[in-house]
């Protein structure tokens, strides 16, 4: 039987993080970035990212029983360019993360778009339940908001102070970023389906 279980019932919704939960692993990391930043300097800052990012996965496992696939994107880029930043001894590197991350999401998104696959519901894990156009409509906007990021990164890196990047990345990011979400709200709410509760709390 297609969509459901022996006794005809949906299957529940993959457990979700509670959302003050959530919010808390993806501010943690920004924020002892910032403080070993403004402690010591950015190579120590760096490593505490990388640290923190994979201490949020492990949390993320431990509750859910799963890894989210943004944090993971997001982890592997960080670890990535945090390694070679270190290796290299060149800040440069972990100033580009931004842009390679944001790139690749808004790239994942265009293809989705292409390929009639709505990669913004992997990437929202079950947070929104919309129909289908609202699905296209956002991955639109998405899409180029993250474009968007990557094009701001570039600027503030190429034409700012280390200090000044710093501070953008961990206090103008952020803010943004639930800005636009808070202004797709007309949309989700026009487009909004309803779908049956998962069983189960969050964390």
């Amino acid at each position: 039987m297609t969509g459901s279980n022996a006794t005809g019932t949906a299957p529940a919704r993959p457990k979700a993080l509670n959302p003050i939960v959530k919010l808390l692993l993806e501010l943690g990391p920004l924020a002892l970035f910032f403080a070993a930043y403004s402690r010591f300097d950015i190579y120590v800052a760096t490593g505490v990212l990388m640290a923190g990012v994979l201490v949020t996965l492990v949390v993320s496992y431990v509750v859910l029983k799963r890894i989210p696939i943004m944090p993971l994107v997001t982890a592997v880029i960080v670890v990535i360019f945090g390694s070679l930043t270190l290796f290299f001894h060149d800040e440069t590197l972990i100033k580009i993360k931004p842009t390679a991350l944001y790139l690749l999401f808004g790239a994942t998104l265009f293809a989705g778009l292409w390929l009639n696959r709505p990669f913004l519901k992997i990437l929202f894990d079950g947070a929104l339940h919309v129909d289908e156009e609202g699905w296209r409509i956002l991955t639109w906007r998405w899409a180029w908001f993250f474009i968007a990021l990557a094009v701001l990164n570039e600027v503030i890196w190429r034409s700012q102070t280390t200090d000044l990047w710093v501070k953008f990345k961990t206090f103008g990011f952020m803010p943004l970023t639930l800005v636009f979400a808070l202004a797709q709200a007309p949309l989700i709410m026009k487009h909004e389906t309803k779908e049956a509760e998962p069983a189960g709390d969050d964390f």
